[in-house]
């Protein structure tokens, strides 16, 4: 059996931050593309539902359910844009030829197939896992509490199967299921740390998303009206969003590389 690489969280965040700024340039313009426009059209053309206070959980379930019924054509096809717009960066910061947006993007669209496929086999391997530790659970705890702990022991498998995107745009492995194993061999010995590494830079990332869109919303309520209040502050968070999903995809190419042993020769270090 060869020998655990374990996870260094300080080296993998400074090789992120590396790319981000070595391929900055290259990154905006996919973030542009495959980010903040997907988004910008969804908040157009499938707003989310009004909610008011007052409302009951069958009243806001009801809402839901006629928001997805309706939507539900756009939401899919909304969807794959940010997959293809990882894959399309990942495909831009494994690749040590250095490779152009276009080049990225077709490189992404090749994947892309099999990328949505593995996520449809891990979602329907983790679904009926998570129902059946939910109802396992409920049998002897509180059903929130049983729900909590059935997501928690859930991130195992998520945290296993976090670098299937940089396998298929890295390795160029097709077959899902055999880059859902290559994932799982990589970050064997390592869920805990990418889950910390990930669940802190997530949290600062919350942090201050929040702050921001505070202070936005008190500006464009003294600017704005109505739809361009909306609009606006749909765009300031599709934007901040755009940054923080740049940043997580650099970090998965940092964690793919240092524990795939392929941290020489990569762009921008």
């Amino acid at each position: 059996m060869t020998a655990v690489t374990i996870l260094d969280s300080s080296a993998a965040w400074a090789s992120a931050n590396r790319m981000v700024a070595a391929n900055r340039d290259l990154l905006m313009a996919i973030a542009g593309v495959f980010f903040v426009l997907p988004g910008l059209a969804g908040a157009v053309f499938a707003p989310s539902p009004a909610m008011t206070s007052g409302m009951t959980e069958a009243q806001i379930l009801e809402v839901m359910q006629g928001y997805y019924a309706s939507s539900l054509p756009v939401l899919l096809a909304l969807s794959l844009f940010p997959m293809a717009g990882m894959l399309t960066m990942l495909a831009a910061l494994l690749d040590t030829t250095r490779p152009t947006v276009s080049q990225s993007i077709r490189q992404s669209l090749r994947a892309l197939p099999s990328y949505f496929a593995a996520q449809i086999l891990i979602a329907l391997g983790i679904v009926p896992l998570s129902m059946a530790l939910a109802s396992a659970l409920a049998l002897v705890l509180p059903d929130r509490i049983a729900v909590s702990l059935a997501l928690g022991i859930l991130l195992y498998p998520i945290m296993r199967t976090m670098l299937v995107g940089p396998v298929v745009a890295g390795q160029a492995k097709r077959n899902p299921v055999t880059a859902i194993r290559e994932s799982f061999r990589i970050t064997r010995g390592n869920a805990g740390r990418i889950l910390l590494f990930i669940g802190l830079a997530g949290f600062v990332f919350l942090v201050v998303y929040g702050l921001v869109m505070m202070f936005v919303g008190v500006v464009l309520v003294l600017i704005f009206k109505g739809e361009p209040q909306r609009l606006v502050g749909e765009g300031v968070a599709g934007v901040l969003l755009a940054i923080g999903y740049t940043y997580f995809v650099a970090m998965l190419a940092a964690i793919y590389r240092q524990l795939a042993g392929e941290a020489s020769g990569t762009n921008g270090e």
